[in-house]
C-alpha cells in the first residue's frame, strides 16, 4: 500500500462473501467442520478477495485437505488492526502487506522467511517487487500485484489544445520545460481563457491541466526522482536536500503559481478529487496508476488514453509499489501455510486476479492476462510496463517509517498549500519524520 494513496481504493464495508468458509475478521479455528485443516488469509480489498476465492476453489481441489479463508479487513481498520492481532499472536496465517509496514514485522521475527521456503520460486517473480520485500539480504513477501505510474489523457482536449501527452518534460530550468506551456494550454478559466493568456482568471477555473498535489506514489516521489532526488535513505527520511527541494517547489508552483492543478485545499483531505475531475472531463491530463483504471474505464464518458509519465531532468523515473503475501511465523500449521504461499506465488494461482483486470500480478507469466483483459477494453498498458522496465524510485521502506510519515503529513500539507516555504517545510518534515522513526 502506498502512503498519500493507497494501491486500492478498499470499501468502508467489505462485501459478505459467500464462498467456501470465507469470514470477515472474525476468530479463525484450526479445523474446518469437515475436518480439514484451515489456513487464514487476510486481505483489505473486498474487489479483490473475489477472485482470490475463486482462486482457492482450484487451490482446494488439489488439496482437499486444506481449507482457505479469507478475512476481508477495511483498509480504515488494516493495520490498527493487525498490529493488535499481531501482538496477541491472533494474526491470521497469510496477510497482506504493503512495503511501509512489512519491515516491523520482519524486524520481530513475525513473519515466515520466504527464501527458506519458497526460494525456488522466486525467479518467477516481479523482481522490483521482490527487490522491495527484501530486508537484511532475506525475502519476507510473495508478489502479489504491483503498480507503477503512467500519464491518462483526454483524447479530445489534448487535441484541441495541439499537445502531444507523449511527449512533455518538465524541468527547473525554463528553457528545457515543455510540460508547464502544455500545462497551461491546458486549464480554462470560466470564460474560457487558458492560463498562458493575460485575461485568464485563476478564481474561477473550468478545467485543469494536471494533477499536481500531494500524492506521494503519483506525483511527488516521481517528480522527486525524475529530478536526481532522495526521499529516504536507509530507514530514514532524506527529503532535505538541493534536487528534493527543487522539485517540490515545482509541484507546489503548479498548484500555486501558475494554478494549472486544483488547490491542495480540495486535494489534501481528498484523495480522489482530481481523479474525480479527470473522470468528470474538467481535467486535460492525470499521471496514476492502474489502480484507477477501473473506474476511469467505468465512469468516464469520453475518450481517453495512457502516456508515458512525466519525463524529468534525470529521465522518466516513477515509483514501482506492490503488495505481498506474508506468512506469520506463528502459524500452527506451517506446512499447509507454505502450500498456500507456494499457490499465491504461482501463474495459476494469481490468473484470475491478472484475468478480472484487477492490477498486474505478482507472478510475471501472469501478467499477459492483466494485459490482454484491457487491450480487449481498448487500453494498451505499455506504459505501465515501460514504466515499471525503466529507472524507478524507491518506495519508503522500514518498521516504523509509518509512524515517520505520519508525522511529516501536516508539515507537508502546510507546504503544498502554499503557506510554509518549500526549503523549511522539508527541513522540517524531515527532522519530524526521523523524530517519530527514533522514538
Amino acid at each position: 500500500m502506498r502512503h498519500g494513496r493507497r494501491l486500492f481504493v478498499a470499501a468502508t464495508a467489505a462485501l459478505a462473501l459467500a464462498a467456501s468458509g470465507c469470514a470477515i475478521g472474525g476468530d479463525q479455528s484450526d479445523r474446518s467442520d469437515s475436518g480439514k485443516t484451515v489456513v487464514t488469509f487476510r486481505l483489505w480489498d473486498d474487489q479483490v478477495a473475489k477472485a482470490y476465492e475463486q482462486s482457492f476453489a482450484a487451490f482446494e481441489k488439489d488439496n482437499p485437505t486444506i481449507d482457505v479463508q479469507v478475512d476481508v479487513i477495511p483498509w480504515n481498520d488494516y493495520w490498527t488492526k493487525l498490529t493488535a492481532d499481531v501482538s496477541s499472536g491472533n494474526v491470521s496465517d497469510i496477510f497482506w502487506t504493503n512495503t511501509s509496514n512489512f519491515g516491523i514485522y520482519a524486524d520481530n521475527g513475525n513473519l515466515i522467511d520466504i527464501d527458506k521456503e519458497l526460494g525456488d520460486q522466486k525467479n518467477a517473480w516481479k523482481k522490483s517487487v521482490v527487490d522491495l520485500y527484501t530486508r537484511d539480504g532475506k525475502l519476507w513477501g510473495v508478489p502479489q500485484l504491483w503498480d507503477s505510474i503512467a500519464l491518462f489523457y483526454n483524447k479530445k482536449l489534448v487535441k484541441e489544445a495541439g499537445v502531444d501527452p507523449a511527449a512533455l518534460r518538465w524541468d527547473p530550468d525554463v528553457k528545457n520545460d515543455t510540460f508547464l506551456l502544455a500545462a497551461k494550454k491546458l486549464t480554462l478559466d470560466f470564460t474560457g481563457n487558458s492560463a498562458d493568456q493575460p485575461r485568464f482568471k485563476p478564481v474561477k477555473i473550468r478545467q485543469y491541466g494536471f494533477n499536481a498535489a500531494l500524492d506521494s506514489q503519483a506525483i511527488v516521489w516521481d517528480f522527486v526522482g525524475s529530478n536526481g532526488g532522495t526521499w529516504q535513505e536507509g530507514d530514514e527520511f532524506a527529503v532535505n536536500n538541493p534536487k528534493t527541494q527543487q522539485a517540490t517547489q515545482y509541484v507546489v508552483d503548479l498548484i500555486n503559481k501558475h494554478h494549472v492543478a486544483p488547490s491542495a485545499a480540495d486535494t489534501n483531505e481528498n484523495g480522489d478529487k482530481s481523479r474525480d475531475l479527470f473522470v468528470q472531463g474538467k481535467m486535460a491530463m492525470f499521471q496514476s496508476g492502474p489502480y484507477n483504471l477501473k473506474n476511469i474505464q467505468e465512469n468516464a464518458d469520453f475518450e481517453w488514453g495512457l502516456a508515458p509519465m512525466l519525463e524529468g531532468p534525470a529521465g522518466r523515473v516513477g515509483v514501482v509499489h506492490g503488495v505481498a503475501a506474508v506468512g506469520s511465523a506463528k502459524t500452527k500449521h506451517l506446512d499447509e501455510t507454505v502450500k498456500v504461499l507456494s499457490w499465491l506465488g504461482s501463474a495459476e494461482g494469481q490468473r484470475l486476479i491478472a484475468e478480472g483486470g484487477y492490477a498486474f500480478p505478482g507472478v510475471t507469466a501472469a501478467e499477459k492476462g492483466f494485459v490482454d483483459y484491457w487491450s480487449k477494453q481498448g487500453v494498451d498498458l505499455k506504459p505501465f510496463q515501460q514504466a515499471a522496465e525503466g529507472t524507478t524510485f524507491p518506495a519508503p521502506v522500514g518498521p516504523r517509517v509509518n509512524a515517520g510519515a505520519t508525522a511529516m503529513d501536516p508539515i507537508m500539507k502546510e507546504i503544498f498549500l502554499g503557506r510554509t516555504p518549500v526549503v523549511k517545510g522539508l527541513a522540517d518534515a524531515e527532522k519530524a519524520g526521523n523524530d517519530a522513526i527514533k522514538e
